[in-house]
């Protein structure tokens, strides 16, 4: 933490030490959700409270430009560094405003969560707001990330707001119409996959971009649907979520070193990325939650020995024994690449997330 300017540092080396400090906006609302969560659900410890309140507090007042949008990176004390074109800070930010609601009771932090999440919708709905990444007359593209962050921002807003109107639609609708949306178009049964970009109707472009497969990001995404699925008793749902689970384990378990690879191509053709045989930490966090939660839901033996794959090989090879915490990057054999334990990604998010969660699947089991 930041005594002096308030936030939090991420940029961490293998035993803490200071390596930049440069601070994410990301990550000033995920450790303020973390935080305030924490202190909403497991107990009321005042140290994450005012934790959670210095990250919410320096995100509000010191990362946003005049619009309003949030900065990526910003100086220690908060002065702008870097601006990007899309707007996940926003929903960040408008869960952890939800939690410290929560926590505090204060409507400021109720009236700031929904205004992050109304910009994170407007960019995202309204043309004309993100610049594409390619030429949209050329090869127009939609991506997995937007419809997951309107996903699990609504649900998670909706634990600590209630089911709230934003934009004129519930919570609970927003979530509905993201998951219609990842169903339609980006789910793909004659494939057994689930795609990271597709055309605007679900168009597969046979291009490097258009073949890319993030494995942990779909199970991700499936969890999120998963935990959907179980709120509302829905049966075909559920069945959408274990299926993408399946299908993207299949396609990203490295069945010669274990662990799950970071980028797979839709057709086993070579991938662009250098990095695509690399284990990072946090799609094998999202892999434990995903199936453990498909175990609890089914009682299927199979989700627990999957969960017993991916929670055995992440907790002998990301832990540093002699540091604490976890390793962000290994190697396609389980080696560390860089010692160093945070950066502008990699901060007290995943990981808490990933602890929480499974210990509320497995306390609704006692």
């Amino acid at each position: 933490m930041d005594r002096t300017n308030g936030g939090i540092y991420t940029a961490l080396g293998r035993h803490g030490e200071l390596l930049d400090s440069d601070k994410s906006a990301w990550f000033q609302g995920r450790a303020a959700w973390t935080f305030a969560n924490l202190y909403n659900t497991v107990e009321p410890r005042p140290e994450w409270l005012e934790a959670a309140l210095s990250c919410g507090n320096f995100l509000h007042d010191r990362c946003p430009d005049l619009s309003g949008k949030l900065h990526f990176t910003v100086t220690a004390e908060g002065d702008p560094l870097r601006m990007r074109r899309y707007v996940f800070s926003e929903c960040f930010a408008a869960i952890a405003y939800g939690a410290l609601f929560h926590a505090t009771g204060q409507v400021q932090w109720k009236e700031r969560a929904m205004a992050a999440f109304d910009l994170f919708l407007k960019f995202n709905r309204e043309p004309g707001h993100i610049a594409p990444k390619s030429s949209p007359e050329t090869r127009p593209m939609k991506g997995l990330a937007p419809l997951m962050m309107t996903l699990v921002t609504a649900q998670d807003m909706r634990a600590d707001l209630g089911d709230v109107f934003v934009r004129g639609k519930t919570l609970t609708q927003w979530a509905a119409e993201a998951i219609a949306e990842i169903r339609a178009d980006f789910v793909k049964p004659d494939l057994k996959a689930v795609m990271e970009m597709v055309g605007p109707n679900g168009e597969i472009y046979d291009h490097f971009d258009g073949r890319l497969l993030n494995p942990g990001h779909s199970i991700e995404a499936a969890w999120f649907i998963l935990r959907e699925a179980r709120h509302l008793g829905d049966d075909s749902m559920q069945r959408l979520g274990l299926d993408m689970l399946d299908w993207m384990w299949a396609r990203g378990w490295d069945r010669e070193h274990g662990g799950i690879l970071y980028f797979v191509d839709l057709y086993g053709k070579p991938i662009q990325e250098y990095w695509h045989f690399m284990k990072f930490w946090w799609p094998h966090n999202e892999a434990i939650i995903a199936t453990l939660m498909a175990h609890v839901m089914t009682g299927d033996p199979k989700y627990a020995e999957m969960h017993r794959q991916v929670h055995d090989w992440s907790y002998a090879h990301f832990p540093d024994r002699e540091g604490g915490e976890w390793f962000g990057y290994l190697d396609r054999e389980g080696r560390p690449t860089t010692e160093l334990k945070g950066n502008m990604w990699k901060g007290p998010f995943h990981m808490p997330r990933q602890k929480l969660v499974c210990w509320q699947l497995l306390e609704g089991l006692s």
